[in-house]
């Protein structure tokens, strides 16, 4: 016996060649298709557009291609053609099969690897467009040149019959229609929104391009069109549209240095925050890189020469730092780069280290001419770099304060805070409610063992309007502050996080509508992180509590509302409309709003910060226009106002 088991163990636990699968052709890219794309989400499904798209932008950057087409069709299908050069058809050395169809079903097949057919490209690992053809349950391409039309279907990958002249084309240019395989992506929903807004972006990156986009899904058909001739120059006068310039001339430059294109602008506005995007081969680089890091230290050093030439800093020891020059600045910059080294397929980060030295050198060239050729705008700029320095100076002592009150110095915490006796972060929740009577509901409501409780008094700063000094001057955000652990600005440290659920609870009112919106522009403008994280939730209390005898049952909606009330079906219903969270009594509180096996929780996210800060500056901000025009744009649509 015990010999058979010894057997069976080698029998189950061998480990030879025959067990080594080896995938084939584009077998990789249906196996695991995170790693080329990202995600099987919302996000890896439009990234098979992008990749479309990037091949006609690279034709464009060589100066070979006009017009790119992108059309939303039915049965989930996307098009994208262009004037090209038209992708070859003839037979390749290598692979022995049509040149089409190599670049179509290979992985790494391409013409961006060497050679002159690309200078520049955004294609690194020449994956995309056979990625797009393994991720496609059907695919079709059509390819004019050489006097002919020829073309090729696939589905999963697999060409189902040569590459083929169908008819005569006195043209040239590359088409492709893709259909996304539901197997891959479990819902297939194109967002129109998303599309526009990706290729506006990349209209005026490639000067002289124009992108047509047709939706032929919706009715009626929806057509947008996009050229631009400014290229950044025209995209900053678009990204601080309805914000307040505080100088009249936008900088741009042009220039090329050791064989790397440069192209950057920015304008000041009189906001706080700082806006910056960078772009690689017209691919946006999300979390930046060497080209970004050249941007930055060629406008510090260069204001900063300016400063002192002008003496406009008394303490000649003193130096703006890189945060008080961008204090307000929305700015772009764009490389073309012959060997772009991005990290992953995703492309976040740009590496090449000569990418700095370029961007820095042409850069610093045109800004120094900028400032000298503009002075009425360069002193505008400096005074408020200058303001910036000073306020973060003051805001530097009050963080100090700050901390020296908080827990990193083993004080206690805030007073009014009711704590959890749990330590793990993971485990810990802290309720931020409106006022004492709801904070008072709130602590006898939890479940000490892991909710704690924050009344705030009243509503908060507006943040949008303040700068970090003013901020810390509030009692409210202090206490706030240092409650959360993290500390705040430079020293914000989200590892110090003493819960992992924030939770805003506030009323269904005006009132408490107002606090969530301050509550919210606090944290989007101060704590990212928190959100990015997702740790920042917003409590649903009911608006309805719905009593027929002994039976009690809540609304959250007005809709729910209607639905119990036929459910119920009696004639004598109370139906008692919740105005403040201090109207419940603990156990109520506890069973609606926070006990997690009942509790609706809304998770707090901004997928598109651009979006969402334009939403903060405008709802929060000092103009009043475009604030009103978006209440009665959407007033119609609120519902359950102060009933």
């Amino acid at each position: 016996m015990a010999n058979e088991k010894e057997k069976t163990q080698k029998k189950e636990t061998s480990y030879g060649a025959k067990d080594i699968y080896v995938l084939e052709g584009l077998d990789p890219v249906r196996k695991r298709p995170g790693m080329y794309i990202g995600s099987t989400g919302v996000d890896g499904l439009h990234h098979l557009i992008w990749e479309c798209v990037d091949n006609s932008l690279d034709e464009a950057m060589g100066g070979h291609c006009k017009i790119i087409d992108i059309g939303i069709l039915p049965q989930n299908r996307i098009s994208v053609a262009d004037d090209g050069r038209g992708i070859p058809v003839d037979i390749h050395s290598q692979t022995k099969k049509s040149a089409l169809e190599t670049v179509m079903t290979t992985l790494h097949a391409g013409a961006k690897f060497g050679g002159k057919a690309y200078q520049v490209s955004g294609g690194l690992h020449g994956v995309g467009v056979s990625v797009v053809c393994a991720l496609s349950t059907w695919m079709r391409a059509e390819v004019c040149r050489d006097g002919g039309m020829y073309v090729q279907e696939y589905k999963k990958g697999k060409p189902q019959a040569a590459v083929k002249k169908v008819d005569k084309c006195n043209k040239l240019g590359t088409k492709v229609i893709f259909e996304a395989d539901p197997e891959i992506f479990h819902e297939i929903k194109y967002d129109t929104k998303r599309i526009i807004g990706h290729l506006r972006q990349q209209a005026y990156l490639t000067k002289g391009i124009r992108i047509n986009i047709s939706n032929e899904v919706e009715e009626p058909r929806q057509t947008y069109s996009f050229y631009f001739e400014g290229g950044l120059y025209s995209y900053i006068k678009y990204l601080t549209r309805g914000r307040n310039s505080i100088h009249p001339n936008i900088f741009y430059c042009s220039g090329e240095k050791n064989d790397i294109v440069v192209e950057a602008a920015f304008r000041y506005t009189d906001e706080f925050e700082c806006f910056e995007q960078s772009f690689a081969n017209n691919i946006i680089t999300m979390e930046g890189g060497t080209h970004l890091t050249g941007f930055r230290s060629a406008i510090t050093r260069v204001f900063n020469d300016y400063v002192r030439k002008n003496n406009f800093l008394k303490n000649t020891d003193d130096n703006l730092t890189g945060e008080d020059i961008r204090e307000g600045l929305t700015s772009v910059v764009s490389i073309k780069i012959h060997e772009p080294q991005f990290e992953g397929q995703t492309k976040g980060k740009l590496g090449n280290p000569e990418a700095k030295s370029a961007v820095e050198a042409v850069v610093a060239d045109a800004m120094a001419d900028f400032l000298e050729r503009n002075p009425s705008d360069a002193r505008v700029i400096v005074e408020k770099c200058i303001l910036s320095h000073k306020a973060r100076k003051a805001a530097r002592a009050a963080r100090d304060t700050v901390l020296r009150k908080g827990i990193l110095d083993g004080l206690s915490l805030p007073g009014k805070l009711a704590d959890c006796t749990s330590r793990s972060p993971e485990d810990s929740e802290i309720y931020l409610v409106e006022g004492e009577s709801a904070g008072g509901s709130g602590k006898q409501a939890r479940n000490r063992r892991f909710q704690a409780i924050l009344p705030l008094r009243g509503k908060i700063l507006n943040v949008e309007r303040a700068r970090l000094d003013k901020m810390l001057d509030s009692k409210e955000i202090k206490q706030l502050i240092i409650a959360m652990g993290t500390a705040v600005a430079e020293d914000f440290n989200l590892e110090k996080l003493r819960y992992h659920h924030i939770i805003i609870m506030a009323d269904a009112d005006s009132d408490g509508n107002h606090i969530r919106t301050l509550l919210l522009t606090l944290f989007y403008r101060h704590f990212k992180p928190i959100i990015e994280k997702g740790y920042l939730y917003i409590a649903q209390p009911p608006l309805y509590k719905i009593q027929a005898g002994k039976e009690i049952r809540y609304a959250y909606t007005e809709e729910e509302r209607i639905k119990v009330a036929k459910e119920f079906n009696k004639p004598n219903l109370n139906i008692q409309r919740y105005k403040g969270l201090g109207e419940m009594n603990a156990e109520e509180l506890w069973e609606t709003t926070m006990n997690p096996q009942n509790r609706l929780l809304l998770q707090v996210t901004a997928a598109d910060a651009l979006e969402a800060d334009k939403v903060f500056d405008m709802l929060m901000g000092d103009e009043v226009l475009p604030r009103k025009k978006f209440i009665q744009t959407y007033a119609k649509h609120v519902k359950n106002l102060d009933i």
